[in-house]
């Protein structure tokens, strides 16, 4: 495997992630749809991928601007000038009124509320969505092994054969295209496949709907080659 290209920022990393998000500088409006500009690409190396980015690269949106290395670094300027005006003050702001209070609340909050809310909102996209659009499938929770670091919460049968489901939530703004498998998460699909026979899908899930709505002819796909598979 080829030595990773990606630069590691420590702890400043949490906070240039949290800034970028925040203030959607890595939107497909400013760098493009980068992954799907990669799989255009097909690249054999890494300076492959870079000459061609620049290349073909442009903003999604109404202008189509090609991106400049000048446009990347004009976005970086926009990202220190936030975290510098912006989120600095308001962190420091936080760090001088957290109360142990807060943490108390934040802990039960993450642990009860937050979980509950997740499984009522995963059972909606699955029993009030996916069940509807594939009636023909029976949609069961997955065993506490297939579940127990959350990579797939939900298997569907097709035959002797059956596909997996990991819901995730998102914002209304969520980039669906932008989001980017982990190497344990690759491993955990992976195994799932050779183990099932189908793929494992991740659907987006907005207030408890299909936001990532392109899935459903993916899923379509891998069901029909399922049925034809002997």
């Amino acid at each position: 495997m080829e030595a990773k290209h990606s630069k590691e920022f420590g702890i400043k990393g949490k906070v240039l992630n949290y800034a970028c998000q925040t203030y959607h500088l890595s939107r497909p409006s400013k760098v493009g749809a980068v992954m799907e500009l990669i799989r255009l690409c097909k690249p054999k190396s890494f300076d492959d991928w870079e000459q061609w980015y620049f290349a073909n690269a442009h903003t999604a949106t109404k202008d189509n601007i090609l991106i400049t290395k000048g446009t990347l670094r004009e976005l970086g300027e926009r990202l220190f000038s936030k975290i510098t005006e912006i989120v600095k003050p308001q962190w420091l702001e936080v760090f001088d009124t957290l109360t142990e209070q807060d943490c108390i609340d934040y802990v039960y909050n993450l642990t009860i509320n937050r979980t509950y809310d997740g499984y009522i909102r995963e059972k909606s996209v699955v029993y009030d969505g996916l069940a509807k659009i594939f009636p023909s499938l029976v949609f069961e929770e997955s065993s506490p092994e297939l579940d127990h670091s959350g990579d797939v919460d939900f298997v569907a049968k097709v035959g002797n054969y059956s596909i997996g489901f990991q819901i995730k939530p998102t914002t209304v703004n969520s980039n669906f295209a932008g989001y980017s498998l982990t190497e344990r998460m690759k491993g955990s699909f992976k195994h799932f496949t050779e183990k099932y026979g189908g793929k494992v899908f991740i659907v987006c899930s907005v207030k408890g709907e299909i936001a990532n709505k392109e899935v459903v002819e993916d899923i379509k796909d891998e069901i029909k080659r399922l049925k034809d598979k002997k």
